[in-house]
């Protein structure tokens, strides 16, 4: 697992794998061109950490900082790497590098149908915020 920088084309050959299940929220994007832009503008807006298997991206997350000290977090694991502990092991390096550089709370949103994702935020310390509609936010502070 590395901080990671400047190839996108890894992680655009990991999205476009991604099924209409392992999408939420409209992302990642369903189209390749959609996915490259996406993919260029985390790698150069966010804080992003990869694990690779076999020289191949497996599961990808990112901060996306939003304002003093605060950032956004996005989390992606392949599909056939799922329910193997990679979503949780990214969620804690990413936290690590986020917090060495000043980011001081973290957010995002998942859907309250997705109980396994909310299951894995809840262990490293998320904590329920407010619910809209489909969508639960979620937060910690580092």
């Amino acid at each position: 697992m590395v901080a990671y920088g400047v190839e996108a084309e890894p992680l655009v050959s990991m999205y476009t794998d991604f099924d209409a299940d392992s999408r939420s929220q409209g992302v990642p994007p369903r189209n390749e061109p959609a996915i490259r832009e996406w993919v260029d503008g985390l790698l150069d807006d966010g804080r992003n950490v990869v694990v690779f298997h076999d020289d191949r991206p497996v599961g990808h997350a990112v901060l996306v900082p939003v304002d003093d000290g605060s950032a956004e977090l996005a989390i992606f694991v392949h599909p056939e790497y799922q329910s193997a502990g990679i979503g949780t092991r990214l969620i804690e390096v990413l936290l690590g590098h986020g917090q060495a550089e000043g980011i001081e709370h973290v957010w995002l949103a998942v859907s309250q149908r997705n109980h396994v994702a909310m299951r894995v935020y809840r262990s490293v310390g998320f904590e329920t915020r407010l619910r809209e509609h489909a969508e639960i936010e979620m937060e910690l502070d580092l």
